[in-house]
């Protein structure tokens, strides 16, 4: 299967794009302890609570249609009910071949997820700034630049909670200044999507957080943006191949964070997608900060599966509730 750069440049679709088992080890209680050992062992003992009952509280595991696109292209009904049957129970959309909400009205397919007790929270959608090249996006595929309201509004209609800006191409990123128009093209998306009832995301990559001209890009978007009308949608996977810290992220800009994209990097000198909690990325602590983060919805996503993405989905999801409730 195709990466999903390549996909896009191939295809011109939108793509479009712990956890916690938090419980420390138990002290034994037939040891005498000292008062400062006893003060240690409350602490842990609250820190434990807190960061269990945090876990708890996370909402239902959620997935990143992206990840079945080719199955979604084959029978849409049929591969969402799969997903269903597996447990996932929030889903974050990306229009394919056939559009935006894979060819059916917004209404109408958040009607047939309703109906297998999956709600759509999120969508991917593009800026539509790129070359024919990158992608050859039809005039009647609405993106920021060509529909932003008819994106709001579509939203609204399906009932979800979040519009989300999923990628930048090559031509789209090549300057600092580029970004600060794209700061000011989200603040705008922000206010249209306040006024319809629902709330404004971007979705990073890595090379976001490379500099240019000695500043960081991920940091103009958050730092030139209302944090009021544009939220991150962090991806775990590429923040941590970045070389960032999720965690530090979050502490840094608290509430900012209300979706994340789960995903894993495999032990591979490529570190490459691979299956939640089958990789090298630590997610106990990231989860026990959801609440810094402000998180709202998580969703699973592997751009690449080896075999049937349905396999790797199942995997993802049986390996998350080893640490959530999902």
């Amino acid at each position: 299967m195709q990466n999903r750069r390549n996909f896009l440049r191939a295809s011109g679709a939108l793509m479009l794009g712990g956890l916690g088992g938090l419980m420390l080890p138990g002290c034994n209680t037939k040891d005498a302890k000292s008062t400062s050992e006893t003060a240690t062992a409350d602490s842990t003992a609250t820190a434990t609570t807190n960061q269990t009952t945090a876990a708890a509280n996370l909402p239902a595991a959620g997935l990143q249609l992206y990840t079945v696109r080719d199955l979604l292209e084959k029978d849409l009904k049929g591969t969402l009910q799969k997903i269903a049957d597996i447990g996932y129970k929030n889903m974050e959309s990306a229009a394919g071949s056939k559009g935006h909400y894979y060819g059916m009205k917004p209404k109408e397919f958040a009607s047939m997820l309703d109906g297998m007790g999956m709600k759509i929270r999120s969508n991917h959608v593009l800026i539509g700034g790129q070359t024919k090249e990158e992608a050859p996006l039809p005039p009647s595929v609405q993106t920021l630049n060509n529909g932003m309201q008819q994106l709001v509004d579509m939203a609204a209609e399906a009932g979800q909670s979040y519009l989300t800006c999923a990628f930048l191409f090559p031509s789209e990123r090549k300057t600092i200044d580029q970004y600060k128009k794209y700061a000011e093209l989200f603040n705008k998306t922000g206010e249209a999507c306040k006024k319809a009832g629902l709330s404004f995301a971007y979705h990073n990559h890595d090379f976001e957080f490379q500099k240019i001209d000695n500043q960081v890009p991920y940091d103009i978007l958050l730092n030139e943006t209302d944090k009021e009308l544009v939220k991150m949608e962090l991806d775990l996977y590429w923040a941590t191949k970045s070389g960032n810290d999720p965690v530090g992220l979050f502490e840094k800009n608290p509430g900012r964070f209300p979706l994340w994209h789960v995903k894993d990097m495999d032990k591979t000198e490529k570190k490459f997608f691979t299956e939640v909690g089958n990789g090298s990325i630590d997610f106990k602590p990231i989860f026990a900060a959801a609440k810094t983060s402000g998180m709202e919805y998580y969703f699973v996503e592997q751009d690449v599966t080896p075999g049937n993405p349905l396999d790797s989905i199942t995997t993802s999801y049986k390996n998350l509730g080893k640490f959530v409730t999902v």
